[in-house]
């Protein structure tokens, strides 16, 4: 065994199953971790693993409730999700035309009957290693099936001794996890992390607006990047470098993506330049693919090559599956720059043949980073397709700009819940090729505003334009909005983030898991929830250049929703078209939503805010608890956090807003904040009472178009703060009216005014719709020209009847 360091032990008891779980014969072994998942073992020379796998890290259930009876010949295992039968010490075997077999699972409640190599044709996968890396647009089997079940096969997986190091599979069995839910995929998935470990708490910056472009950047064009963010008013929080940020230059090749060596031309004083970053609140990540090996270039070349052989052009080949070159290069090539002050590492490995070397290096990477408990371990890689939740952020890969691309990032984003796993990062605006366009940008920018992640990326090349500033005046205010929401979010976002990480609940769920039969429909299928309080259907298609709005079906879930700008209510589960400008995106938010958003008065600050505004909106009560920590650091884990309950009971006529600091320690937030109570949909209140604990203090409020806002200033946050709103008939219907979204789109066609009233006339007027097309093709007479024609006769199969 290879001693890496202590931050790769691992406790080899927790991957021991209790006893008590266990039912075991000459050649099989089952192990009962929950009512819903089991281990299933078979091995002709009766030996079984108890070490933890590259996948599965914990079997060390509590005892589960099952019955089991047994003859000579037969043994059957039940609890109260599934019934096991097993012909005894025979190999695992079935088939479609014999499921019984020698092992069948069926699933108590229903006719779901799982074999020993089951098609599983029903299993709704999961996204790959990345689009790039897998060319065509491949998926990975998930844990997600519309059977209601799922198995994963660790029989072939390296397994991890004490010290951390990753070893191959020295024996041949069979070694399956069944995963037999039903309906209950929630709590398929607190198993299967249970299993194989948490979700990792990504770091807070990670949540802000990323840049990366592949430019040869040096001290002065970073300077002036920086500066143009600043100037415009455009929120960064992680600035990434590519492989230019380290020489790269041998004999007779150049660009070797394998580096870690500043290139002091460009960068002259690393650590100054870093710091000069955080000054301005930017982390830092750098661009690392060992894969080529170690060059003589190097800093460190000449140690590195008194423990590892190089070949006859002086290149110290690199393997990751060799644990002695894995602390070779951490502790020679990585942990020079992390001194530097580099907050985070892109992995750079593209070659689906390198997968298994690829899943080594994320592991070695990511829990190196935990020597040092003041910085959170965080890498983007392409997914290693084995336990990616553990190690966050997957990277989907260099896309090409393009709507096709932007058509199946929803999609592929929302299905990696389907494995568990919320954190991935896209090309926003796309990396390569394609065509420059700006209705493209603003729908990538607004999707990525409502993304886990937020990663601006290009190519190298003038004419990629992915700063804001770079497109028309109409482009960049509207970018600019949304990335400055995209930080306005970060409250909200993190708090989700810590659910994901604790309780196991995905930040991003597909519209489908909780609506099936959406699965098969296009036009809403992209749908997905963003944490427990929003509810996004992406635009990825174009508009309608007539009417200058995008055409866009989508589906509301049960419940009442509004939509978080305009306050508009939608009843729920019914499908809905609406009419699109380009500033607007449809983000819903369910009746007692509680929203929570901030902002610090230095640009790029993310740490928790003085100034929070909390969107709440009507119908129904609700509490929100706001998740807080210092963002940076794993003092989280030893109880450095703090949580904050915001209390919403709703009457009619009656709102009460209590916020109260719940658990953890003070000194991680600011003392005291300004809070923004924004009642959505509501008129003037008759009367406003604030409290802080037992005594009245000051608020001021007011009427901000749909919403009535009541803001109190320097309160504390360790206490309670009340705020109650009385008023007759205070909550506004807002109902959304799909003819009123015609009339606007009338009222800004370039159309005689006169000739709009009669348009209006035979749209909305009694006639049948036969004799509407009729008479809206007879307005050609008054000039009306034959393209708005068209568009008016589309529009008539949206009209509702009054």
């Amino acid at each position: 065994m290879y001693n890496l360091g202590d931050q790769f032990r691992v406790d080899q008891s927790k991957a021991i199953a209790n006893p008590k779980n266990i039912i075991q014969g000459k050649r099989y072994r089952f192990t009962i971790l929950s009512d819903r998942l089991i281990r299933m073992e078979y091995n002709p020379k009766g030996i079984f693993l108890d070490n933890p796998t590259e996948l599965v890290w914990f079997r060390n259930f509590p005892f589960n409730e099952f019955t089991s009876r047994e003859d000579s010949t037969f043994i059957e295992i039940a609890t109260k999700s599934f019934r096991l039968t097993y012909v005894k010490n025979k190999p695992f075997k079935g088939s479609r035309f014999n499921p019984m077999g020698n092992m069948r699972v069926e699933l108590l409640n229903s006719e779901k009957i799982w074999y020993y190599g089951h098609p599983e044709v029903r299993n709704i996968k999961a996204p790959g290693m990345s689009l790039d890396a897998d060319k065509k647009l491949k998926y990975q089997k998930s844990l997600f099936s519309f059977d209601g079940f799922s198995s994963i096969d660790d029989s072939n997986s390296q397994i991890m001794d004490e010290m951390g190091n990753l070893n191959d599979n020295p024996d041949n069995h069979i070694d399956m996890y069944l995963f037999a839910y039903l309906n209950d995929f929630e709590g398929c998935l607190k198993d299967y992390y249970a299993l194989t470990g948490s979700p990792a708490m990504v770091p807070r910056y990670a949540l802000g607006n990323w840049w990366y472009q592949n430019k040869e950047y040096n001290d002065e064009s970073l300077a002036e990047l920086i500066e143009d963010f600043h100037y415009q008013e455009i929120p960064l929080s992680v600035l990434m470098l590519n492989s230019n940020w380290h020489l790269n230059k041998y004999e007779n090749k150049d660009k070797i993506k394998s580096g870690f060596t500043w290139n002091k031309d460009k960068i002259k004083a690393p650590f100054e330049t870093i710091n000069a970053l955080h000054a301005r609140g930017l982390n830092i990540g750098l661009s690392v693919d060992p894969t080529s090996g170690i060059y003589p270039y190097e800093e460190y070349y000449e140690k590195a090559k008194q423990y590892l052989k190089h070949e006859g052009d002086g290149i110290i080949p690199f393997n990751a599956l060799n644990t002695r070159i894995i602390d070779v290069y951490l502790k020679l090539l990585i942990h020079p720059i992390d001194a530097l002050g580099a907050d985070f590492y892109f992995i750079d490995v593209d070659d689906p043949k390198k997968i298994k070397e690829l899943f080594n290096l994320n592991h070695y990477q990511f829990y190196d980073m935990y020597r040092n408990y003041r910085k959170r371990p965080m890498i983007l890689s392409r997914s290693a397709m084995v336990a990616p939740h553990r190690y966050p952020i997957s990277y989907s890969g260099k896309t090409i700009v393009s709507w096709d691309t932007l058509k199946m990032l929803p999609f592929y984003t929302s299905s990696a819940a389907n494995l568990g796993v919320s954190w991935w990062s896209h090309d926003i605006g796309g990396y390569h090729k394609g065509i420059e366009d700006d209705e493209l940008y603003t729908r990538y920018v607004q999707f990525g505003t409502f993304c886990p992640i937020l990663r601006f990326s290009a190519d190298s090349g003038k004419y990629y334009k992915r700063e804001p500033w770079l497109w028309n005046i109409k482009t960049y205010k509207i970018a600019q909005t949304y990335l400055k929401m995209r930080h306005q979010l970060i409250p909200y976002l993190y708090t989700e983030a810590y659910n994901y990480y604790k309780n196991g609940k995905p930040l991003i769920e597909p519209v489908y898991h909780k609506y099936p039969k959406i699965f098969d429909d296009l036009n809403f299928r992209n749908e997905y929830y963003l944490g427990s309080q929003l509810f996004v259907s992406p635009i990825v298609s174009k508009k309608e250049l007539i009417m200058n709005r995008v055409i866009h079906k989508f589906f509301i879930p049960e419940g009442t929703w509004y939509d978080f700008a305009s306050g508009k209510k939608f009843p729920g589960n019914q499908n809905y078209v609406a009419f699109y400008k380009d500033q607007e995106y449809p983000v819903f938010a369910k009746s007692g939503s509680i929203l929570v958003m901030g902002e610090n008065a230095e640009l790029n600050n993310i740490n928790p805010p003085k100034d929070l505004e909390i969107h709440i909106f009507p119908g129904e009560s609700n509490t929100y608890k706001l998740y807080e920590d210092d963002g940076i650091s794993d003092l989280y884990r030893k109880g450095y956090y703090i949580s904050t309950a915001i209390d919403y009971n709703y009457l009619p006529s009656n709102y009460t807003v209590i916020i109260r600091a719940l658990e953890g320690k003070t000194g991680i937030i600011p003392e005291v904040r300004n809070y923004r109570i924004r009642f959505r949909n509501t008129k003037k209140a008759d009367e406003v009472i604030a409290h802080f604990n037992n005594g009245p203090i000051e608020s001021h409020s007011y009427v901000d178009g749909a919403d009535f806002v009541v803001e109190v200033k320097d309160i504390k946050t360790i206490g309670q703060l009340t705020i109650n709103c009385k008023g007759q008939d205070i909550e506004i219907d807002a109902m959304r009216l799909i003819n009123e979204d015609i009339e606007t789109i009338i009222s800004d066609l370039q159309i005689q005014t006169e000739l709009k009233e009669k348009i209006d006339h035979v749209l909305f007027g009694d006639l049948p719709i036969n004799k509407k097309r009729i008479e809206i093709r007879k307005l050609s007479r008054f000039g009306l020209e034959r393209k708005f024609i068209k568009l008016f006769l589309k529009l008539l199969e949206y009209i509702k009847k009054v």
